[in-house]
């Protein structure tokens, strides 16, 4: 007997050609819900932290020199005001230094401190875990279909071609 999944699915494939522009938005909205939401538990019940505080270390990863608030805001797409309630956590924490940038007083420089960056290492190592998991019923010709389909999407709104 088919799951409740499997009918939907079913459902769908025969929707109205018509309407499939807005089957894709929804199918992938619904399903960045999901994974975003059993990402933000697992944070939760493994490292007692949060998704803005994984994506925020992130960000800091991928500049060991350090970057400034601006930076981080801008590759997060949030505000500064988000961010600098989430590093000075981090600070409180010894997972993130900030320093005056030397160019500009005005201007910090946050980056992992060692022990962030083996907290940064453990956290992200068990993400791409639980994303596989997530994503196990895709083989990866799927997700490389996925993929390059996504990055097209992607490049589209980037370039406002819509």
């Amino acid at each position: 007997m088919p799951n409740s999944a499997q009918t939907a699915i079913k459902k769908q494939e025969q929707a109205p050609r018509r309407k499939r522009a807005l089957r894709v938005w929804l199918g992938l909205l619904t399903s960045s819900q999901l994974i975003e939401k059993e990402v933000r538990a697992r944070f939760r019940t493994e490292f007692d932290t949060t998704l803005p505080r994984f994506d925020v270390m992130a960000a800091l990863a991928r500049e060991p020199e350090g970057q400034t608030m601006g930076d981080v805001s801008r590759w997060l797409l949030v505000s500064c005001g988000n961010i600098t309630g989430i590093v000075s956590r981090l600070v409180a924490d010894g997972l993130v230094t900030r320093t005056h940038s030397v160019n500009d007083r005005r201007a910090h420089l946050v980056k992992l401190s060692s022990k962030g960056q083996t907290e940064f290492e453990r956290m992200s190592t068990a993400h791409e875990r639980w994303i596989k998991e997530l994503l196990c019923g895709m083989s990866n010709p799927e997700m490389e279909a996925l993929d390059k389909l996504l990055r097209k999407a992607k490049l589209c709104l980037a370039i406002k071609e819509y």
